[in-house]
């Protein structure tokens, strides 16, 4: 009314990505290949270890709401899952406010690549490249660098493809960034 302009995504969108579980189906269903991992987990642990079991060992316990690495935890066997799960969920209540979460197959070796991206609300979809942030201390990124060195350009192609298709299926628009993990071998 007052011709004020929200600068950030909307609300839908947020509700579809603002949470790890919920971006994972989003990306599913813009066809971009995902980690095996479950859906949110149950409260008991026999369910979970059911689930666990489906996908194998070893296992990364992650937190749905927030970042920097908080309520991750490597489950790499079965005995352990239990005592990670409840410390894993400690931690995401904690930090915040949810202790939602789920797990996904361990990349043990991983390198952590972002796409930047940018969204108009006409539909259109830009990125602006990858970076490589595989340089972490506790599961946060400490040096960002661009280009991924690592990376041909069909790759760097194929991975910035993926991140437009994610945010073209929310109708994405303003700035954003959007993860992906990419085994070493």
């Amino acid at each position: 009314k007052e011709g004020i302009t929200f600068i950030g995504p909307s609300a839908e969108t947020m509700r579809q990505l603002g949470d790890k579980a919920s971006a994972r189906k989003v990306a599913m269903a813009a066809l971009v290949p995902v980690v095996p991992a479950t859906d949110v987990l149950p409260e008991g642990i026999e369910e979970i270890s059911e689930l666990a079991s489906k996908i194998g060992f070893p296992l990364m316990l992650k937190a749905s709401w927030g970042g920097g690495g908080r309520g991750m935890r490597p489950v790499l066997s079965k005995d352990e899952l239990s005592t990670k799960i409840l410390e894993g969920r400690r931690e995401a209540r904690s930090a915040f406010g949810n202790d939602e979460g789920y797990l996904e197959k361990l990349i043990a070796h991983a390198r952590h690549v972002e796409v930047q991206i940018l969204g108009d609300k006409f539909g259109t979809t830009f990125h602006l490249w990858e970076r490589d942030c595989s340089v972490q201390r506790r599961n946060q990124k400490v040096v960002e660098r661009a280009p991924a060195p690592y990376l041909n350009n069909e790759q760097r192609k194929e991975l910035c493809g993926y991140a437009k298709a994610i945010c073209s299926k929310v109708g994405y628009y303003c700035a954003g960034t959007v993860e992906f993990l990419m085994d070493m071998e």
